[in-house]
C-alpha cells in the first residue's frame, strides 16, 4: 500500500475567541496598507514552477521508478505525481543544472536498449539515459505543467540546441523531427521555455567561460533557435551566486551582447544556515530582495544603454535552502545514489515562504521562478520504496500556489524591526498580496519573523472593502528546527489560523516563527 502522507490537520484553536479577545486587545503590533489602485505587476503563474535535474534520486527512484507497484505503464510514480498536483506547478526545469553542461540529449532517444551508459562530470555517477526528452514531456503531461527545456552550451554548442529544438517543436518532415516520429512522437511538443545553459560563470561548470565567451555561444544559440521557431522564450545565464567577484558584470557583458534575442536572465540563490542563527536566517527575504533591486537596476541600465523599449525579465530558475548534505557521492560512478536529500525543518519553510512573497512583491520583473528541486534532491518531497513524505517546504509553496494569482499588490507595512548580522534593521513581519482580475479577492502572506512574540497586525485595503474572511492557513510552531519525517508526518503541517473584521479593517495575528495567508472577499 502507498503511503501519501499529504493531508494538513486542522487546529482546535477557535478564530471567534481571538476575535472576541479582539475587542478589548491592546494596540496592534503591525500596521499594513494595501490599496488596490497601486499595485506591483502581474503575477505570473511560472513563478510557481519546480526542476528537475538528473542528480541523485530525483529521475530513478523519484519521477522514475519502474517496476515499482507504486509506478504507472510508464514507470512514474503515481504517488509523487498526486503530491505533486496540488502545487500547481505551471513548468518544470529540465534536465540540469550542472549536469546539462555535459549531457548530450541525443543518448536519452530512441530504444532504451540501445541507449548508451554515460559517466555524469557534474555528480560523478552513472546516467543510463534510460529517461531522456521523451519520457520528460509524457511526465509533463502526467502532471499537467509545461516543460522548460534547458540546453548544453557548456561542452554542446548552437547546432545542438536547434537541433534539439528541432526534434521537440518542428512537424515531421526534417531529419530530428522525423526522429522524433519514428520514436512514437508523431506531433511536435511545442515546447515554448528554453534556457540557454546553466551557471556559465561558475568554475564548477563543464565548459565555463569568460562572459564574452558565453554570450557569444548564447547569442548564436538563441538566432538558431529563435529562426526555427519564432514562438519560443530563452533564458540567458545570469551570476549564480552573490559573493562571486564577476557579480552583475557577468550579467551586465551577456545582455548587451544578446539583448535582442533573449527574454529573460537567470538568477540563482540558495540559503543557508550553518551557525543555526534562526532571526538571522530569516532575513532571507531581505536578501532576495536586494538580488532583485540589483536585478532591476541593471535591466533598466541595459535597456537605456540600448535605448531599447523591449522588456527583458527574471527568470529565478534555482532557489530553495540548501546547505546540511552538500557532498559529492560517497561512490563514485554509480546510478542514482542518494544526494543532496537535506532534511527541511520550520524556519526552512518559513524561508521558503520569503522568497514567495519576493516574486510576489517584485512581479513586475519576476516572470519565472523554479523551487530546486521537485522530489528527494533539496526537495518538499522524498520518496521510498513504499511512499512519498511531504516536507515542511512543501507547505507554503501549497498555500501560495493556490491563494496567490492575478496582480501583485504594493504593501506598506509598519512593524518593529531587529538586527540580523550586518542588517540594523529586519522588519518582523514579511508581507506579500495579491488581488484578483475582477477585484473581487484578495490573498495576503504574512510571515513573522520573531522568534518569541506574536504579531497582531491590522490590515487596510484602499479602494475596496472587506466583505468577509474566506479563510486562514497558518504554518507555526514553537520550535524551528521541528521537521515532517516518516515516523512523525505532520509535524510540521498547516492549521486553521486567526482573523477577524473590525469595522474595515483585518485584524490577524501571526504567531512567532509563522506564516500566515488570509483570503478574503471584496465588495465589487
Amino acid at each position: 500500500m502507498s503511503e501519501l502522507i499529504v493531508q494538513p490537520t486542522t487546529s482546535a484553536a477557535p478564530a471567534q475567541d481571538f476575535a472576541r479577545e479582539g475587542n478589548h486587545r491592546k494596540r496592534s503590533d503591525a500596521m499594513v496598507h494595501l490599496d488596490l489602485r497601486r499595485t506591483a505587476g502581474k503575477v505570473d503563474r511560472r513563478i510557481f514552477s519546480g526542476f528537475a535535474e538528473h542528480i541523485g534520486r530525483v529521475v530513478y527512484g523519484g519521477l522514475f521508478d519502474p517496476g515499482n507497484a507504486l509506478s504507472d505503464a510508464a514507470g512514474f510514480r503515481k504517488d509523487v505525481l498526486d503530491l505533486l498536483k496540488p502545487l500547481h506547478m505551471a513548468a518544470v526545469r529540465y534536465p540540469g543544472g550542472n549536469f546539462v553542461s555535459n549531457y548530450d540529449w541525443r543518448d536519452g532517444i530512441g530504444p532504451r536498449e540501445q541507449r548508451r551508459v554515460r559517466p555524469d562530470f557534474a555528480w560523478k555517477t552513472l546516467e543510463s539515459n534510460r529517461f531522456g526528452v521523451d519520457e520528460f514531456v509524457a511526465w509533463c503531461r502526467a502532471l499537467g505543467t509545461d516543460p522548460m527545456m534547458v540546453v548544453n552550451l557548456g561542452t554542446g554548442n548552437a547546432r545542438d540546441a536547434a537541433e534539439l529544438l528541432e526534434y521537440c517543436n518542428l512537424p515531421a518532415g526534417t531529419y530530428w523531427s522525423d526522429q522524433r516520429a519514428a520514436n512514437g512522437h508523431p506531433e511536435p511538443y511545442g515546447i515554448r521555455l528554453w534556457g540557454l545553459g546553466n551557471e556559465m560563470d561558475g568554475p564548477w561548470q563543464a565548459g565555463h567561460c569568460p562572459a564574452s565567451v558565453y554570450a557569444r555561444r548564447a547569442y548564436e544559440s538563441a538566432q538558431l533557435m529563435k529562426g526555427l521557431d519564432p514562438s519560443i522564450e530563452v533564458v540567458l545565464c545570469g551570476s549564480t551566486v552573490p559573493a562571486m567577484s564577476t557579480y552583475m558584470t557577468w550579467d551586465q557583458a551577456v545582455l548587451e551582447e544578446c539583448w535582442s534575442l533573449v527574454d529573460y536572465v537567470s538568477a540563482h540563490h540558495y540559503s543557508k544556515n550553518p551557525m543555526r542563527d534562526t532571526r538571522q536566517f530569516l532575513a532571507e527575504g531581505v536578501v532576495i530582495d536586494e538580488m532583485l533591486e540589483d536585478y532591476r537596476a541593471l535591466i533598466r541600465f541595459v535597456q537605456a544603454k540600448k535605448k531599447s523599449k523591449k522588456p527583458i525579465y527574471v527568470a529565478f530558475d534555482e532557489w530553495n535552502v540548501w546547505y546540511r548534505d552538500e557532498k559529492s557521492a560517497e561512490q563514485w560512478w554509480s546510478e542514482a545514489p542518494p544526494l543532496l536529500e537535506e532534511q527541511y525543518n520550520l524556519e526552512d519553510a518559513l524561508v521558503v515562504a520569503q522568497y514567495l512573497s519576493s516574486f510576489i512583491r517584485n512581479a513586475d520583473i519576476v516572470k519565472i521562478a523554479c523551487i530546486a528541486q521537485v522530489v528527494n534532491v533539496i526537495a518538499p518531497v522524498l520518496t521510498r520504496k513504499n511512499g512519498v513524505l511531504a516536507q515542511s517546504i512543501y507547505y507554503p509553496f501549497l498555500l501560495y500556489s493556490q491563494a496567490a494569482g492575478g496582480t501583485a499588490l504594493s504593501c506598506h507595512v509598519r512593524c518593529r524591526s531587529y538586527k540580523a548580522g550586518n542588517k540594523e534593521h529586519v522588519p518582523v513581519l514579511d508581507v506579500a498580496a495579491t488581488v484578483t482580475d475582477a477585484c473581487d479577492q484578495a490573498s495576503i502572506f504574512l510571515v513573522n519573523r520573531d522568534t518569541e512574540r506574536a504579531v497582531i497586525s491590522d490590515i487596510e485595503i484602499g479602494g475596496g472593502k472587506i466583505k468577509r474572511i474566506l479563510g486562514v492557513q497558518e504554518l507555526s510552531g514553537d520550535d524551528p528546527h521541528a521537521a515532517n519525517t516518516w515516523e512523525s508526518p505532520g509535524a510540521v503541517v498547516p492549521c486553521e489560523g486567526k482573523a477577524f473584521l473590525s469595522k474595515e479593517v483585518l485584524v490577524v495575528e501571526a504567531p512567532a516563527l509563522s506564516l500566515v495567508v488570509v483570503q478574503v472577499e471584496l465588495e465589487a
